[in-house]
């Protein structure tokens, strides 16, 4: 674990911060931090910035509700800068956008590579807006019986597919499963990185026991 005084602070005493979304890596803001606003995150778990036009300390959310908490923050390679994963209560932006970053300079000719907090950013999307038409919306609107018979349904599906060996069938019917369990968490407001959390707590367990069996 890295020390604080190794990182490399300039000449104000601060250092960029890029904020990012835990769960869809999309960058949120980037803010400035000084010592002392770097403790009181790294303390409360939650972002503390350092705002250079009021030249105070600021705690994100303090006053709009809209809090960041911390799941890990990195330095670069030259200790001059860091990345703050979080988990937002609400949208990053003062302007009331969910990202700072929402001004196009240059647009990508291709569209963002698949991602499964990508594909739960959508299914939130149609759970909040349900557009007509939409399988998705569908499944939100039946509600919590037929999300959970679907994924029953999906889950015989990959037993039956595996146990025939085929391999691109069980691929596809693991994609339908992996699909209507988003659904499910969206439905219940379980995260992509509450899953994530619970595989590496899991893993944590795995390994105590794997060395105790070696002693």
């Amino acid at each position: 674990m890295l020390d604080i005084e190794s990182l490399k602070f300039d000449e104000k005493g601060l250092i960029p911060a890029i904020v990012v979304d835990g769960e869809t890596g999309k960058v949120l803001t980037l803010a400035y931090m000084n010592r002392e606003s770097l403790a009181i995150s790294m303390e409360k778990k939650l972002t503390c910035f350092y705002s250079r036009s009021r030249q105070t300390l600021w705690l994100k959310g303090e006053t709009s509700g809209n809090y960041q908490h911390i799941l890990s923050i990195t330095a670069d390679c030259d200790y001059d800068a860091l990345v703050v994963r979080v988990k937002k209560d609400g949208p990053a932006c003062h302007l009331g956008t969910d990202s700072c970053f929402t001004n196009p300079v240059l647009e990508p000719e291709d569209e963002e590579p698949f991602s499964l907090e990508g594909l739960y950013a959508l299914l939130l999307g149609r759970k909040a807006e349900l557009p007509e038409g939409s399988y998705t919306t569908y499944l939100f609107q039946k509600g919590i019986d037929k999300i959970l018979k679907k994924v029953g349904e999906e889950s015989t599906e990959v037993i039956i597919a595996g146990k025939a060996g085929d391999r691109a069938e069980t691929v596809y019917e693991i994609a339908d499963l992996a699909y209507h369990v988003l659904v499910l968490m969206v439905q219940m407001g379980i995260s992509v990185e509450d899953i994530r959390a619970e595989l590496a707590s899991r893993h944590v367990i795995d390994h105590k026991v794997k060395q105790e069996k070696m002693v």
